[in-house]
């Protein structure tokens, strides 16, 4: 399993020969410039909520590569009346893809899309693949319910934003690896803009003194699982 940092919240997964996109808002994010979105492949687009820095680039990757969109109800029928593939979830909810096994899950933030739709309750994902599993809260408070993921499933990554002020902060982030038991946490929506600034080194330090791993890769570095 491979993972790919493209800027902001934007991951790619590479699993059982199939290429996963979350939460694409590339062309938006001027530290993601030297990324081609013409040229990424994908068969599956996962969006945690409607936010416009997590769906910027849904569209012009779907109409390049036919992929099929995933999300909550809301966000998916969304694309779908635009005549895109999609496939919707809801809380709690989980589904058997070519790829491996998705869950919804609950996060605790805000959803709507830049034209003022409803985009419904944000969630993030676990995907379950190639005997390697990974959460990727999407935004989120430290919230209680993230105790109940381990209580399933054993997690071999978390994918958690650090940047604050619409999210989670680092010592925030430090306490949601513990509640999902994983050690192993890759950062995400931090640099971006003015708001979300962080310290990687007092970032890596925090997390280095509390016993885990933090990884702040550059855009466009990958890691294999």
């Amino acid at each position: 399993m491979k993972i790919t940092f493209y800027g902001h919240a934007c991951i790619g997964i590479e699993v059982s020969g199939k290429n996963i996109i979350i939460d694409p808002f590339i062309s938006g994010n001027e530290k993601a410039a030297h990324i081609d979105i013409n040229s990424l492949k994908a068969d599956y687009i996962l969006i945690t909520h409607a936010h416009f820095d997590h769906i910027l680039d849904v569209e012009a990757i779907a109409k390049n590569t036919n992929a099929v969109i995933v999300s909550n109800w809301e966000i998916a029928t969304y694309f779908g009346n635009k005549g895109f593939q999609y496939h919707p979830m809801n809380h709690g909810g989980s589904w058997q893809f070519d790829f491996g096994k998705v869950k919804y899950v609950a996060a605790v933030h805000s959803s709507a899309f830049p034209d003022g739709t409803y985009g419904g309750n944000p969630g993030g994902f676990v995907i379950e693949g190639e005997h390697k599993n990974i959460y990727i809260s999407g935004d989120t408070a430290l919230t209680m319910d993230m105790k109940l993921i381990p209580m399933r499933t054993k997690l071999d990554l978390a994918v958690f934003p650090i940047g604050n002020c619409f999210t989670m902060d680092v010592e925030d982030a430090i306490l949601a690896s513990d509640f999902v038991e994983c050690d192993k946490i890759l950062g995400c929506h931090f640099d971006t803009f003015g708001f979300i600034m962080v310290d990687h080194n007092d970032a890596k330090k925090k997390f280095f003194d509390a016993g885990k791993d933090l990884m702040l890769l550059e855009i466009g570095q990958s890691i294999d699982l």
